[in-house]
């Protein structure tokens, strides 16, 4: 999918193999209180983990245990989180706690202060040749990261997101 929205968003081209064109869906919302904020975006974060860890289930039972995915959702309907951890872990030998906390936790955007050294040629007025130095700038960036932001730790890391001067 990445690769799909990449060739999208940085081309006029259509992908092959597509029916319709792609979008992206963002919406703004003005929540009451920082509270409110957080709560909603650790409820994204949970659904994030619950989709996460169903799908990873799902998809083994297809491709390695050659189920269909009818089959691998009856499998799995009414399953509890507990259950699909153990079909992981007893089937496949996986445990989904050591899975890459970008699938098990999603990307968060976050705008950061990044230094960045880049080398410029000057030319001083003396010397006739150009000289290459470097030189470091502070830009703000969009920064992706993969952790948790349902406990306090992330809100404490990064408390300039939820300031009121930004």
């Amino acid at each position: 999918m990445d690769r799909v929205m990449n060739i999208v968003l940085s081309s006029k081209r259509r992908p092959g193999g597509l029916k319709e064109e792609q979008g992206f869906d963002g919406r703004i919302v003005l929540y009451p209180s920082n509270q409110n904020l957080k709560d909603y975006l650790s409820w994204r974060q949970a659904d994030c983990h619950i989709n996460n860890l169903y799908n990873t289930v799902f998809w083994m039972l297809v491709q390695r245990s050659g189920l269909t995915p009818v089959e691998a959702q009856d499998r799995l309907r009414g399953t509890l989180a507990g259950d699909k951890n153990e079909i992981l872990f007893s089937e496949f030998n996986i445990n989904y706690n050591n899975e890459p906390l970008m699938y098990r936790k999603g990307t968060v955007l976050i705008w950061q202060k990044v230094n960045e050294i880049i080398t410029k040629k000057i030319k001083l007025p003396k010397e006739a040749e150009e000289k290459e130095v470097e030189v470091t700038r502070t830009k703000t960036k969009v920064v992706p990261l993969h952790c948790d932001i349902i406990g306090d730790q992330f809100w404490e890391e990064y408390p300039e997101i939820l300031a009121e001067d930004r």
